[in-house]
């Protein structure tokens, strides 16, 4: 199992989202780090969309995850759980991630939906103007 979950939206700490705090009883914060991906803007949330060029980085935050408890309960939040109907808004990839660590590999909600009519963040931070 890949012990490890990056978060790039409403699950990061500083929206104090109620769902952080099933996130952070599941697991604990390690540090920033970043993905090599597009973020893209989807309401109230945004959605990961995974990049083969190298200038294009989601920022987040890594959680070690005590178990895979958490995941079911994330997986069910985030529309993908085996109850959910297909196709899913996301589906959970193993993803490669740089942080202050290094280089490792974590579990993502990565957007599944056409993109095409979505506006991109370009900054690749979700929330850049929220403290």
């Amino acid at each position: 199992m890949t012990e490890h979950l990056f978060v790039y939206g409403t699950l990061m700490r500083r929206f104090r989202h109620p769902m952080h705090d099933e996130l952070a009883r599941g697991a604990d914060f390690v540090g920033e780090a970043v993905v090599q991906g597009r973020l893209y803007d989807l309401g109230r949330y945004p959605g990961l969309v995974l990049s083969e060029s190298p200038e294009d980085g989601v920022s987040g935050e890594l959680y070690r995850l005590h178990d895979d408890t958490v995941l079911r309960v994330l997986d069910d939040y985030e529309g993908c759980g085996p109850a959910d109907a297909q196709p899913h808004e996301y589906v959970r990839r193993t993803v490669t991630v740089c942080g202050d660590g290094g280089t490792s590999e974590a579990w993502a909600y990565v957007y599944n939906r056409p993109v095409h009519a979505l506006p991109r963040i370009t900054s690749g931070r979700y929330g850049a103007d929220v403290a």
